[in-house]
């Protein structure tokens, strides 16, 4: 397939780069880097406002397009070909900007909504994520129920137009920040395994309905929240009752795309941050005492190139991917289950790779340690030990295999 760049899409990237230059100044500027996975708690101001900064530019939502009409920027966001929203990740990349808050909404709801939600329902919540006012989280997982979701217990009772939902959710990113989720639950009483679920949108701000707790990691952040809901109201059905693990499974299909394609432009910036440590040998760094690896280590070396390589292979299966049906219903039921065995092992070599180049002194914290006192990671202690879960959350490893087994190979399904 013919991926280049044309004039259009040089003069677009001439914009966003002078747009970002223009903007990423002050307090944006100094969040420059941060928040990232790993990072989530860092400048979480900052970079709220920055999202409102980015919906006032039109820069959110590029890719979505009204169904009704089949317009581009529909709801206040800039239009933008397939390509230029690849050539907007790689300027936004490139100066490092602040950590997205809002990603789940603009790429996980909002084309969730697009494929699946009412024309009153895009209308209500699309522009809200456009211009960065509204923040959403995922309510999926839960304590008995993450890579086999299916098995959710989550309850949710009619009451009037709406529902009251309780239960309890697990490993929710952004959950402290966001002002809605949207929730798998069992709308039908009695119902087992993928029958009688429902997609629902639900207000975080319910005050002794909701509660949010954070879970302590062991690199000393927390990323992810326990989710407990107690009779919280849910305004909203996306897909009808009942439909909900269609609308689910749709999403997960449709987190791929221009969004893989931002994630592995993030890696490449992560892997040349440890070539750069690789080549200076700086394994030594401000924990000190230690060693850095040589750039002669021929073992290390080829770890690094063979990193490189599959890298490049993750862009190209994107690539592919991409040029396939761009909607749910025609999606390849597989390439989101390949894209996540790619990338989740791929980044946890990374995070292994990033401490192996800094011998030693990787073993050390950058600041003395003090009991009592929270502990402090340098980036590739960071990255080594958020890593060690990428081939766990959002489907283990195990469960992408069973679904490309059953799904695609059409193999016998697994024995319960």
């Amino acid at each position: 397939m013919d991926f280049g760049f044309g004039a259009e899409d040089e003069e677009f990237r001439a914009r966003a780069r002078e747009w970002l230059t223009g903007h990423l100044v002050g307090p944006y500027a100094q969040a420059a880097g941060l928040g990232g996975p790993g990072s989530e708690h860092e400048a979480v101001a900052e970079r709220r406002e920055w999202e409102r900064e980015l919906g006032r530019g039109g820069w959110i939502g590029l890719g979505w397009t009204d169904p009704a009409t089949g317009r581009r920027g529909a709801y206040g966001q800039r239009a933008a070909t397939l390509t230029q929203q690849v050539v907007w990740a790689e300027e936004y990349a490139r100066v490092r900007a602040p950590g997205r808050v809002g990603h789940i909404g603009e790429n996980l709801l909002a084309p969730t909504l697009i494929a699946y939600g009412s024309q009153e329902q895009r209308d209500r919540f699309l522009p809200g994520i456009a211009r960065g006012e509204e923040l959403w989280c995922q309510g999926y997982s839960e304590p008995g129920a993450g890579s086999d979701l299916a098995g959710v217990r989550t309850a949710a009772v009619r009451e009037g137009t709406g529902y009251r939902v309780s239960g309890q959710k697990i490993w929710t990113s952004l959950a402290q920040e966001a002002d809605w989720c949207f929730v798998l639950a069992r709308t039908e009483p009695g119902s087992r395994r993928h029958a009688g679920l429902s997609f629902l949108l639900v207000p975080m701000d319910q005050p002794g309905r909701i509660e949010v707790r954070p879970i302590r990691q062991m690199s000393g952040t927390s990323e992810f929240n326990e989710v407990f809901l107690d009779g919280a109201v849910a305004e909203e059905v996306v897909g009808g009752e009942g439909n909900g693990w269609q609308v689910a499974m749709g999403l997960l299909a449709l987190e791929r795309g221009v969004s893989t394609l931002v994630q592995q432009i993030g890696f490449a910036a992560e892997l040349e941050r440890v070539l750069e440590t690789y080549v200076s040998g700086a394994g030594a760094g401000a924990g000190g005492g230690g060693q850095g690896a040589s750039s002669g280590d021929p073992v290390l070396r080829d770890r690094l190139v063979r990193q490189w390589a599959e890298l490049r292979t993750m862009r190209w299966n994107a690539l592919r991917t991409l040029g396939s049906s761009p909607d749910a219903a025609g999606a390849d039921p597989g390439a989101p289950s390949v894209a996540k065995l790619l990338w989740g092992g791929w980044h946890r070599r990374l995070g292994e790779l990033a401490v192996a180049v800094r011998g030693a002194a990787a073993s050390a914290g950058p600041q003395p340690w003090t009991a009592g006192e929270p502990y402090a990671l340098d980036e590739a202690q960071r990255l080594f030990l958020f890593t060690r879960a990428d081939t766990i959350y959002g489907g283990s490893d195990e469960i992408q295999r069973n679904i490309i087994a059953e799904r695609v190979l059409g193999l016998p399904r697994e024995p319960r």
